[in-house]
């Protein structure tokens, strides 16, 4: 007996130690680890779907911040598509307060079948990279360790496609209940070849939704179907200067559309140059075209088909700072026979932080419309108006929306944990 209990004496003593060392140890290792911090720079992060979690654990040597004012350093990364179909990456570096007048621009380009891991493991890489030369000044250059991967041999790519890309979509969607079925197919063919000197573009695009709504007494089936094919050519001309022009044909049983044919030449002047489109763009365009209309049914002005004149203006502006970021466009086109037939639409998104961590947000557009030429004569059917099969007379169209956000608390975001998801 006197031994079982000098036993249990002696586990309880060593399990005592055991839990005092692992309280002390896991203090040292939290002022050790608070003392790195301290030391870190401080980092904000300005980009659209980050896996911030991938990035908090793959650079752990920075310290994360809500604000940008209490950054050290700003990061902003903007996205184009490019000719591929893949994305090209811009993170512009700007140093603040002890690294101010540092500043940097790296570009990351990704192939359209990379996976996400790739995406994310690249864009990470990116911000390691430019990263640098700002830890370096900061005692954590001592954790780092930087190691090159060299190749074989350098290898030449020979593009057997000529800058072709090719996308093919299939989507059926089958819905419904015990008083209700439908079935959505889209189908899409894209061709497009992009270079420095020319932008090509096919689309060819099948949409067909097939409704069947069932009463005690009662089965109505509705069917909507329309086909697009585009083609756009664009010829670069100077840094701020391009020509090109378009071919759109259109078949819609919603816009009483037995074919749409337009032939749209235009013009467009970039106020900025364009390789700096990823940060800033002003850019103007006109175009005067032709358009072929050949209905399914007599329009409201009695006619079965006819050929107009067009024009248009179009004005796109868009800037991202760190102060936040603006999208807008306006957009005017009248027919040449009848200057009242015009529609006048303007739109964007606005994205401001106001003050520390307050940030507001617009967006939304709104149109003034008079240049429907093929609205159908005589009265619709009920059905046709509820199941939105035919496009109906309107003056005007609009959407809006707002947005406001607050934060506060630790200014410090550096810590992981997915447990139930985030």
């Amino acid at each position: 007996m006197k031994n079982i209990k000098a036993q249990s004496i002696t586990w309880l003593g060593i399990f005592v130690i055991s839990w005092f060392g692992s309280i002390t140890n896991g203090q040292e290792a939290r002022v050790s680890d608070s003392i790195n911090r301290e030391n870190a720079i401080k980092i904000f992060i300005d980009c659209d779907w980050c896996d911030m979690d991938y990035i908090r654990r793959e650079i752990p040597y920075v310290n994360y911040v809500r604000d940008t004012r209490d950054a050290q350093v700003y990061i902003l990364e903007t996205s184009q598509e490019t000719g591929s179909g893949g994305e090209e990456y811009t993170f512009f570096f700007q140093g603040q307060h002890d690294f101010k007048g540092m500043n940097d621009t790296l570009i990351y380009a990704t192939s359209p079948d990379d996976t996400e891991d790739i995406v994310r493991a690249g864009r990470t890489k990116m911000l390691k990279v430019g990263l640098m030369r700002f830890v370096a000044k900061s005692p954590l250059i001592n954790e780092i360790e930087i190691s090159h991967a060299a190749s074989d041999a350098d290898e030449v790519v020979a593009d057997r496609w000529n800058n072709w890309v090719f996308e093919l979509d299939l989507n059926p969607e089958y819905e419904g209940e015990e008083s209700y079925k439908s079935f959505d197919l889209e189908t899409s063919i894209n061709a497009q070849k992009i270079t420095p000197d020319w932008k090509l573009e096919f689309d060819l695009e099948y949409d067909m939704r097939r409704s069947r709504y069932i009463s005690e007494d009662t089965t109505i089936i509705a069917l909507r179907e329309s086909i697009y094919f585009d083609n756009l050519v664009v010829k670069s001309l100077t840094e701020h200067w391009s020509a090109g022009m378009a071919l759109f044909f259109r078949t819609s049983t919603y816009g009483n559309l037995r074919y749409n044919v337009d032939v749209y030449p235009a013009v467009e002047y970039n106020i900025f140059p364009y390789r700096e489109s990823n940060h800033h763009q002003f850019r103007i365009l006109y175009g005067l075209g032709f358009r072929h209309f050949s209905y399914t049914d007599t329009t409201i002005y009695n006619r079965i088909q006819e050929n107009r004149a067009h024009h248009e203006l179009n004005l796109a502006f868009m800037v991202q700072e760190k102060w936040g970021s603006v999208n807008i466009r306006l957009e005017a086109s009248s027919y040449l026979h009848d200057f009242s037939k015009n529609r006048l639409v303007l739109g964007g998104h606005l994205h401001v932080r106001i003050i520390k961590g307050l940030s507001l947000s617009f967006y939304g557009d709104v149109g003034r419309i008079r240049d429907q030429l093929s609205l159908v004569k005589g009265e619709l059917s009920d059905t046709e108006i509820l199941l939105r099969l035919r496009e109906l007379a309107t003056e005007y169209s609009f959407d809006f929306g707002i947005g406001l956000s607050y934060t506060f608390g630790s200014i410090y975001n550096n810590v992981v944990n997915p447990r139930f998801g985030n």
